[in-house]
């Protein structure tokens, strides 16, 4: 899903200076725990309060466990080999050519070599017994193979010395030059041997078990076993490797929570500057996002605060929605991995709460696609629901196998957490007031024909509405074709002739046999046309349409000439040097695809109006005339539109003019007297149309 987000160009510095402020806004409200430490002896009771454990405690093996488990590795590991199926080919290649000769010497080279060649270090492994079996690895699946009937270079040439027995194959053998040429055909691969071998060490030494974080270490007033003890010896060891203690816990803490969350934005800042530049273009976007990561992170900090295991309750999806409906379903998800990855440092189950939340958010982007009604959000809501659910009920199976430790306050706090995620229809209104946002909600709203603005439109000047409703499907089939925005596009279309309702009856579309400019001079009759867009702008103002959809009316136009009147004003005065800006627009020129797109639209629009037929050869040649002319002027120099996009946009307006002026069926009439009636009616009922003005 694209939507439009207005580029607004501004400094590094101001975006490092957005992130570094929620970054010392979060790191303030984290929780900073405090360190501990303490005296206690194996089989004694521990005398101090519950300890839980503030992160999760590997249970590590001792020495003589290492020790033991490398021996038992180095003694039954079996290394990777590879096989060149090349190798063999590559030989005969080498082979001098004798026909007969070569190809009796190769046949044996080949029946020996189907067998298995090794390097010598290899076959010296082999035969003292240390590698009975190798792992043949083809296609990334691991096979295992016996090495008994391997055999080395150099006894395949003492083998082929010996056992040729023709003088003359001899002879072409000598000359050969084998032992120069054969290579083994099964090599060892060093890196996936290493690989391999780190991996199974890894799993011989693992971990005897861990105490995760939020767990309880020991209880108070229980006896220390043997198993505690190690679990306490550890847990101070990690305190000391991580300088939790006394005074410079509470610092270097401190710097560390800074750090975590400093890394976390500057990646998010990093992804919007090389996946997502069209939010990295505006600065409010960057403001967006991380006033609502730094509000998100408070709500879920301060429900943890008051209740237990509150973080659950926040409805952490709003943010992934919220993503969704201004920007796209990739930023969504990562944006709430960002903040599902600060918040973790807030629960005591980190690990689980990422689970959920990744879940969660995956669920929201694939069901919500595109927001258009507000009943896509109950979806949501219920889907979310269902995804909390399961990925609840995946983790107490997987981590305890059993229901035992299922609880229904966790199943009530996540419900209401998705329910909560509706109120995501608010906030979109909210951001959209703003941050000068706009969601596909709004759009279809402002699409509506009975909006204020479109109603009057239609019901005063059906002519120009008529005109609006036919450059609105234009121009979003054309979107449509190079992935713009349609949905902009179409409501923009919509609202860029609003202004001549301020003075209707001088545009085209709206006359009726009398043209009042006949009676102006060129450059009035420029001037009143050329303010139809300021016209436009006020009556926007007034009714409060959003920028993106002002910026069409502003910009359809662009800085071009109304050339009708200026061609006009020039053969007047053939001897006088004019002032263009007297014909000219305000401008700007399209600043997006999407008002190059409805520029374009609108002229050929227009012009195919003024066509005296509508053949494929008529409507090619006209729109290609037009926009080739918009880009000769420099009209598109500013949007981001492609040679490619502009061919796309022509290929639609060509195929959607056909489609509206595509010939009729001419109906016989009823009676030889009324035959040509219809058609002289016809003739006088249709005004002459001229071009867009």
């Amino acid at each position: 899903m694209t939507n439009h987000i207005p580029p607004i160009k501004n400094g590094l510095v101001q975006r490092i200076l957005i992130a570094l402020a929620a970054t010392i806004v979060i790191v303030y409200f984290y929780p900073h725990p405090e360190s501990n430490r303490f005296n206690y002896e194996e089989g004694r009771p521990w005398n101090y309060a519950k300890l839980i454990a503030p992160f999760d405690i590997p249970i590590h093996p001792d020495s003589a466990t290492i020790e033991a488990a490398r021996d038992t590795l180095d003694k039954r590991f079996v290394p990777i080999y590879e096989l060149n199926q090349l190798i063999i080919d590559t030989i005969v290649r080498r082979l001098p050519d004798a026909p007969g000769y070569k190809n009796r010497l190769s046949s044996e080279i080949r029946k020996i070599y189907a067998s298995g060649v090794v390097d010598m270090r290899t076959k010296d492994e082999i035969s003292a017994g240390k590698l009975p079996k190798v792992r043949i690895l083809d296609k990334n699946i691991l096979s295992e193979m016996s090495t008994s009937a391997f055999t080395s270079p150099r006894d395949v040439y003492l083998y082929l010395d010996s056992v040729i027995v023709d003088p003359e194959l001899h002879k072409y053998f000598a000359r050969a030059n084998l032992q120069n040429i054969l290579q083994p055909n099964y090599t060892r691969n060093e890196e996936e041997s290493r690989r391999h071998y780190e991996y199974d060490y890894l799993t011989l030494t693992a971990d005897r078990g861990i105490i995760l974080q939020g767990q309880t270490i020991i209880d108070k007033g229980a006896i220390i076993t043997g198993q505690d003890y190690t679990n306490l010896h550890t847990y101070e060891t990690m305190m000391a490797q991580l300088s939790y203690k006394e005074n410079q816990s509470k610092y270097l803490m401190l710097l560390g929570q800074f750090l975590y969350v400093a890394v976390l934005m500057s990646l998010l800042l990093l992804y919007f500057r090389f996946f997502s530049p069209a939010v990295y273009g505006n600065i409010r976007a960057i403001q967006f996002v991380y006033i609502l990561l730094t509000l998100f992170f408070l709500i879920a900090t301060g429900l943890n605060y008051f209740i237990a295991q509150g973080i659950y309750i926040a409805p952490m999806m709003i943010v992934p929605i919220l993503m969704l409906v201004f920007f796209d379903g990739r930023t969504a998800i990562f944006v709430t991995g960002i903040l599902s990855l600060i918040c973790a440092g807030v629960t005591a189950f980190a690990l689980e709460f990422l689970f959920l939340q990744f879940c969660a958010a995956t669920a929201t982007v694939y069901t919500l696609g595109e927001l258009s009604r507000r009943s896509q959000l109950l979806r949501t809501s219920a889907v979310v629901a269902v995804a909390y659910m399961v990925s609840y009920i995946a983790l107490e199976l997987l981590m305890n196998g059993s229901f035992e430790a299922f609880t229904w306050r966790m199943t009530c706090f996540l419900i209401v957490n998705a329910g909560l995620s509706s109120m995501a229809y608010i906030l979109m209104f909210a951001a959209e007031r703003a941050f000068g946002f706009i969601s596909v909600v709004t759009l279809v709203e402002l699409a509506d024909i009975n909006a204020p603005l479109l109603s009057r439109l239609s019901n005063e000047w059906p002519g120009t509405f008529q005109h609006s409703i036919a450059v609105s499907n234009l121009a979003s089939d054309a979107a449509q074709r190079i992935g713009a925005n349609v949905q902009l596009v179409r409501a923009g279309a919509l609202y860029h002739d609003i202004g001549k309702l301020a003075n209707p009856a001088f545009f085209t579309e709206n006359q009726h046999g009398v043209n009042p400019h006949d009676a102006l001079p060129p450059e009035r009759s420029a001037a009143i046309v050329v303010n139809h867009v300021a016209d436009g702008l006020k009556l926007a103002d007034k009714a409060g349409l959003p920028k993106v959809i002002r910026d069409f009316i502003r910009e359809h136009h662009g800085a071009g000439l109304a050339k009708y009147f200026y061609i006009t004003y020039c053969r007047n005065h053939p001897d006088e040097e004019v002032d263009k800006s007297v014909f000219s627009y305000p401008g700007p020129n399209p600043q997006t695809r999407e008002t190059s797109v409805m520029m374009m639209a609108d002229s050929v629009e227009a012009a195919s109006r003024s066509l005296p037929e509508h053949t494929r050869e008529a409507i090619t040649e006209l729109v290609n005339r037009i926009v080739d002319s918009q880009i000769a002027d420099g009209l598109h120099n500013e949007s981001t539109l492609s040679f490619r996009d502009v061919a796309k946009i022509k290929e639609a307006f060509i195929k959607r003019l056909m489609t509206i002026y595509h010939s009729r069926i001419a109906y016989p009439s009823a009676t030889k007297k009324t035959e040509a009636a219809p058609a002289a009616a016809a003739n006088l009922a249709t005004p002459p149309q001229g071009s867009k003005q």
